[in-house]
């Protein structure tokens, strides 16, 4: 009977181990994969950027690049009015606005 009680424990310890597996799995297919696919997206598009492009940044600044540099991009934000930011800090292309 104890070898019986044993074996019945020693699969319950594997039952555990094959969940815990499980949920790391769906985590990582649900998750952390998108996440990944996103960033390198995002890091590809900033590698891409070319002058005249309508970009917006991670603090919602909307603009034009003007100059590229190696990790600065100066902006147009309005009618001579530019900035310098951290190629970084860019998030996406600009959407045209419809009015």
């Amino acid at each position: 009977m104890n070898i019986l009680t044993v074996m019945l424990q020693a699969q319950g310890d594997y039952s555990m181990l094959i969940m815990m597996v499980a949920i790391f799995v769906i985590m990582y297919f649900f998750m952390i994969r998108p996440q990944q696919k996103k960033q390198k997206e995002i890091m590809n598009f900033r590698k891409n950027l070319e002058v005249g492009q309508s970009v917006v940044t991670a603090g919602g600044i909307y603009g034009k690049v003007k100059e590229l540099e190696d990790n600065v991009v100066v902006l147009e934000i309005a009618s001579n009015v530019k900035i310098r930011i951290d190629r970084n800090s860019i998030y996406a292309e600009a959407q045209p606005v419809s009015k």
